[in-house]
């Protein structure tokens, strides 16, 4: 199986009280995912809190997940950044510390316009991992749609793309125009309809806080049955539902806690939830639960 293939975990980053990273507390996560039906996992993304890590710590959570990680377990690290040389940088660092692959935005200072993607996603693939390509057109401000995508797809090191916009359609859309590419869910409150569609894989988040219940809708969907998978989504997918909120970490990191999981805090300029969003959060996820 593909290193991108599966269910992919976005990890969330377990900080201390003083928000200092727990990296004993990270490596026990990776641990934990590979016991219970995750494929790999995707740090240093946005979930990850990669834009408050320094350099150094930024670097270290990709050398202890490579450490962590049992054999056949996937590490494909996030390298977004404000340039391509940065990116291809850290993509450099991860292919060194053993990582199997790389997921990478597009340029996120600003709009660019496709040709400036193109180069962008050129110098990544000069590290010589694959990339997937991360579709967040509310975050990034570009959108990597199905055309550019199979411009993207010329590039030999681009295999896959995290759809992240939402919108089912594309898939069907990726899937025609750029054929080389596997296209992978990226927005848990889509990911049945994404499976259905034709996606091989699933980056997410709630998989931190229920990787077994997640890995079987994942089985379910991916089997097309869809009878099974929709009793247990309509559990599912008002927790879900969170992962494409503006409160998606910190509200991943609570779920965590109600399932028995260490979350932690978020660093600033992330704030703790407010009493109604951490009301919703635990009801959300303690129906969730009941599908155990």
């Amino acid at each position: 199986m593909s290193a991108w293939h599966g269910i992919v975990v976005a990890t969330t980053l377990p900080l201390k009280e003083d928000l200092s990273i727990d990296y004993d507390r990270f490596q026990n996560h990776v641990r934990f995912l590979a016991e219970n039906g995750a494929d790999g996992i995707a740090p240093n993304g946005s979930l990850g809190e990669y834009q408050v890590l320094t350099t150094e710590e930024r670097a270290r959570i990709v050398e202890l997940a490579v450490e962590a990680a049992p054999e056949g377990f996937s590490i494909v690290p996030g390298v977004g950044a404000y340039g391509a040389d940065e990116s291809r940088r850290w993509a450099e660092q991860a292919r060194e510390a053993g990582a199997h692959a790389v997921l990478a935005l597009p340029p996120n200072s600003y709009r660019a316009n496709d040709a400036e993607v193109v180069d962008h996603y050129t110098e990544v693939a000069k590290a010589g991992l694959p990339i997937v390509a991360y579709n967040n057109p509310f975050d990034t401000r570009v959108d990597l749609t199905p055309e550019l995508l199979a411009e993207l797809s010329e590039i030999p090191e681009v295999v896959a793309v995290k759809e992240f916009s939402s919108d089912i359609r594309r898939i069907t859309s990726i899937r025609r125009a750029a054929p080389s590419l596997d296209v992978l869910a990226g927005s848990d409150d889509a990911v049945l309809e994404s499976l259905l569609m034709g996606a091989v894989g699933w980056i997410g988040g709630y998989s931190n806080a229920i990787p077994q219940l997640c890995a079987k809708l994942y089985k379910l969907g991916i089997e097309g049955n869809v009878s099974e998978a929709r009793k247990l989504y309509d559990l599912l997918q008002p927790a879900f539902l969170w992962d494409t909120k503006h409160t998606f970490v910190q509200a991943i990191k609570l779920s965590q806690e109600v399932a028995g999981i260490y979350g932690g805090p978020t660093r600033a300029p992330r704030r703790p939830l407010s009493d109604e969003e951490r009301a919703q959060v635990i009801k959300d996820m303690e129906l969730a639960l009941t599908a155990s």
